[in-house]
């Protein structure tokens, strides 16, 4: 069953229709009654807004069941679209996947969240669940920890607070100080690493990007299956290929 609604929102109607739209997609569609009962809402709320949603193109019905529309595509394009890190970034992340056959990504913050703005698969990637739009917890992931590791500490104070540090796998980070540690480490090598802290079996290496001031714009990171990233390519060729590629970002976000 979801979680409750919030109900401190001033417009409480609205964050039910998002909330309907998110357990949408966490139950991948469903059924009035399903989603009444997932959400602990009246089937008679849930089907109104599922209809509103419904007739202003935001959700599709197929065979019984409601689904997330690919309208939001439109908005989320749109967005991506005008970010200048995204313009910027995108053929360093091409030229990342080109160059190492993997994984390769550009992920902002929002909200105290990692967003995957960028995804490119090279030709030996494997498959992964990640996708453009995902959001993850920024303690689980290299891209996520090079943000926090150049991020005010009140700030990640903030989003610890408001997110916690939920276990994925067994090597998740979820103890502060071990975070505070492995964030300080992070700025004296310049670059984060993920050792099976998401998926197990993978391992990924993450540069931060970085503006004028030094506040993070956002992370570059390439991932791939612990049986091609040993302790040589982990540890030396990856990061080094990274860093470069985050260095040609931030200089064409300075001048560009």
């Amino acid at each position: 069953m979801a979680t409750e609604l919030e109900t401190d929102h001033p417009v409480k109607a609205a964050a039910t229709s998002f909330r309907i739209i998110e357990s949408l997609r966490e139950l991948d569609g469903a059924g009035v009654a399903e989603l009444a009962d997932y959400l602990g809402m009246p089937k008679s709320t849930v089907h109104d807004h599922l209809r509103t949603l419904t007739d202003i193109e935001y959700l599709v019905q197929r065979d019984g069941e409601y689904h997330v529309g690919v309208r939001f595509l439109e908005l989320g394009g749109y967005v991506r679209n005008g970010m200048k890190l995204h313009r910027v970034a995108a053929p360093e992340v091409k030229k990342l996947a080109e160059e190492t056959g993997e994984h390769a990504n550009l992920v902002v913050e929002e909200h105290g969240m990692g967003i995957f703005l960028h995804k490119v698969k090279g030709k030996d990637a494997v498959q992964l669940d990640t996708h453009v739009g995902m959001r993850t917890h920024l303690h689980t992931t290299a891209t996520g920890k090079a943000i926090l590791a150049h991020l005010p500490e009140e700030r990640v104070e903030a989003i610890i607070a408001s997110h916690g540090l939920p276990g994925v796998t067994e090597r998740t980070i979820t103890d502060r100080e071990t975070l505070f540690e492995d964030l300080a480490e992070i700025r004296e090598r310049g670059y984060a690493i993920d050792d099976q802290e998401r998926v197990e079996g993978m391992r990924c290496v993450a540069a931060p990007l970085r503006g004028p001031n030094g506040d993070p714009l956002g992370a570059l990171s390439v991932s791939g299956p612990m049986s091609r990233f040993d302790d040589d390519v982990f540890v030396e060729e990856i990061p080094k290929t990274v860093l470069s590629s985050a260095n040609v970002v931030e200089v064409n976000m300075t001048y560009a």
